[in-house]
């Protein structure tokens, strides 16, 4: 059995493009799997000064350019930051840029200070939960849109209407998906049990999703947590 490492790094402590560059091209060079980051524009500690944050996705697009074998993506971006139909476009084209090497990982949210320093809403938790499951349907309703087609969707949250399905990412059906969904009272109704199904639902494949790693999920009327699928 062979072991995949890949480098998990937090560039809004304090780290520029530059840094950032050079930290992906030594994590390629020492036979790393592949270079995450996380999304966040302020660190959660004092404010670290100089360099200031750098965006996610356009750092990944510069590194997709400049790497040629390490995947890339975040671990993971809230979907508070962005609207699903032009989030599919940027990380399709990430995905276009990079060769096919875009591993996307997506979560509900939960750095309040972040979004209340730059405007952005931030919704209560069960809304952002919410607003996950439908960014999901959307994202990966999209890339499995034939390239002639059109893709709509009505949630309570967001609508799309015969949206083009363009740009195509190189990977099919699509990116992988790594779902970052921590807050266990959150969904206190939705047990490991179904976790998997749901996952399933949402994915682009009939396969069963790729355990990649737990996080704690309450059961309802049970005072031990238990893990579930993060695909």
């Amino acid at each position: 059995m062979t072991m995949r490492v890949t480098i998990f790094t937090e560039p809004h402590r304090g780290a520029s493009y530059a840094d950032q560059l050079r930290f992906a091209r030594a994590v390629e060079d020492s036979g790393f799997e592949g270079f995450l980051r996380a999304d966040h524009f302020q660190s959660m500690g004092a404010d670290p000064g100089l360099p200031g944050p750098t965006d996610a996705w356009i750092t990944l697009a510069g590194l997709a350019r400049e790497t040629s074998r390490i995947r890339l993506g975040t671990l993971v971006t809230s979907v508070t930051f962005r609207l699903p139909g032009p989030f599919a476009i940027q990380v399709a084209q990430v995905d276009q840029m990079s060769g096919g090497r875009v591993d996307l990982g997506i979560g509900a949210g939960w750095y309040e200070r972040e979004h209340l320093s730059y405007g952005i809403p931030f919704p209560r938790t069960v809304e952002r939960f919410d607003r996950l499951e439908e960014q999901l349907a959307i994202l990966t309703g999209l890339w499995a849109t034939p390239a002639d087609g059109r893709f709509s969707y009505h949630g309570d949250h967001y609508q799309l209407v015969d949206a083009p399905a363009l740009p195509r990412p190189v990977q099919t059906p699509g990116p992988p998906v790594i779902i970052g969904a921590g807050v266990p009272s959150a969904r206190p109704s939705w047990p490991p049990a179904t976790a998997t199904s749901s996952t399933c639902r949402s994915s682009r494949s009939p396969r069963p999703p790729r355990h990649t790693s737990g996080f704690p999920r309450r059961r309802t009327g049970s005072a031990a947590p238990r893990p579930a699928v993060r695909r």
